[in-house]
């Protein structure tokens, strides 16, 4: 139960304290509270808003002890005296909307932002997003990203001391600054649900519970803002690429290649989901990914997929956010539509890119490439350099494997005496 309302807690309360690392042990000393007082008393019929009115309870007396309280009321503009105590058995109907009125949707949203702000470092936002928004542990976020708990640990702490001395007002941005702020958030979901996606290193390929809080996160910011259509563009890619996590590796937990999965085990729930927020998106780089993605999911078979089309969104996105590595996925989408040649040639100019010189996926395209060309050796050199400087455990050892069968089919085509 704490698990599923904690991130409503702490936007309640740090609306009261305006400091998220207060509000956060505020909520777990109402979490305390009823570890101590629920075995005895039983369970409340609402417990959520218990925790919740405990929590705040637990605010007014810190207000209290800090400062004037007539001061802080006016500060916050409520009147908090009106929170009742809770009682044990009764349903506690919250002062300020627990019971699903716009203020506490409010108080999450800004919660959403404060938790991304720019202040804060890419690292620090993802930690401390998941740690107040996704109700994970330190230690559950160490396991997810593969880092020393004790470096999770500090990056939250600095976090919530960067914003406190930054003073970072609790709001929704409005105005010149809100579309920077938008793009923050929904930066933060989209490295979340990707580092679940293809993990970037460890032995597990997918890590679906990351990507399962990154797409609750998701649906969450489009309930709250259904009016941003790149929120609903972001939804619509998450529920897209969700869809084939299933089909992504196989028994053992081995990656399974695009054109060899199963589609018939691609979720169509979430593929319909993913349809219905693209219907709601808008044009920026995520509902164009999430346009990608729905070619992709149209096609029934790997053979019907129409790669005119997903190049032609490829070079749309370049418009939008030039990068190497939306370059180099338009390069796979140009090879498949107009031959390995065309998109060799898109691969080749991107050799020299520096941004790409420590990136495993050039040179395993670049031998995809050389191998449907039938020029095996150069394929094998190059899957073994992927290889080598892939971080993943198990996509390193599906380049080992490629690099190996080029080699075996180079040697064969060569013939006994190796002419």
């Amino acid at each position: 139960m704490f698990r599923i309302e904690s991130a409503r807690i702490i936007a309640g309360v740090t609306r009261i304290v305006r400091d998220v690392g207060i509000a956060e042990e505020l909520a777990q000393d109402a979490l305390v509270a009823a570890l101590e007082r629920w075995p005895r008393a039983g369970v409340p019929d609402n417990p959520g808003a218990w925790l919740m009115a405990t929590a705040k309870h637990r605010a007014i007396d810190l207000v209290r002890r800090q400062e004037t309280y007539a001061r802080k009321l006016a500060e916050v503009g409520r009147s908090l005296e009106d929170v009742p105590p809770p009682g044990a058995g009764d349903a506690v109907e919250d002062a300020d909307g627990f019971d699903g009125i716009d203020g506490i949707d409010d108080d999450l949203l800004r919660l959403i932002f404060t938790a991304c702000h720019p202040v804060l470092s890419t690292e620090a936002r993802v930690a401390l997003t998941l740690r107040l928004l996704g109700g994970l542990t330190t230690a559950e976020i160490a396991r997810a990203f593969l880092v020393g708990e004790a470096t999770v640990a500090q990056r939250i702490v600095r976090a919530k001391r960067t914003l406190a001395k930054a003073a970072v007002p609790f709001e929704v941005p409005y105005g010149a600054d809100r579309a920077g702020r938008v793009a923050s958030v929904l930066e933060v979901i989209y490295l979340v649900f990707n580092e679940g996606y293809s993990a970037t290193a460890g032995d597990d390929l997918v890590r679906p519970a990351l990507c399962e809080d990154a797409l609750r996160l998701a649906r969450v910011l489009a309930g709250l803002m259904p009016r941003e259509p790149e929120v609903h563009g972001l939804v619509s890619l998450l529920e897209f690429q969700s869809s084939r996590i299933a089909a992504r590796t196989g028994p053992d937990g081995e990656p399974v290649l695009l054109a060899d999965q199963n589609r018939a085990h691609w979720n169509r729930p979430l593929m319909r989901r993913g349809a219905e927020a693209l219907l709601r998106a808008g044009r920026g780089p995520y509902s164009v990914q999430a346009a990608i993605a729905a070619c992709h999911a149209r096609a029934l078979r790997y053979e019907d997929t129409d790669w005119a089309a997903i190049a032609a969104l490829y070079g749309r996105l370049m418009a939008l956010t030039p990068s190497p590595v939306v370059e180099l996925n338009r390069a796979v989408a140009v090879s498949m539509a107009e031959g390995p040649e065309a998109g060799l040639r898109v691969v080749d100019v991107l050799a020299g890119e520096p941004a790409l010189k420590d990136y495993h996926l050039l040179p395993s395209v670049r031998g995809d490439l050389l191998e449907r060309l039938g020029r095996r050796g150069e394929a094998r050199a190059q899957f073994a350099l992927a290889a080598s400087l892939a971080r993943n455990g198990r996509e390193r050892q599906l380049l080992l494997e490629r690099a190996e069968r080029a080699e075996r089919t180079a040697r064969a085509a060569a013939g006994p005496d190796g002419s």
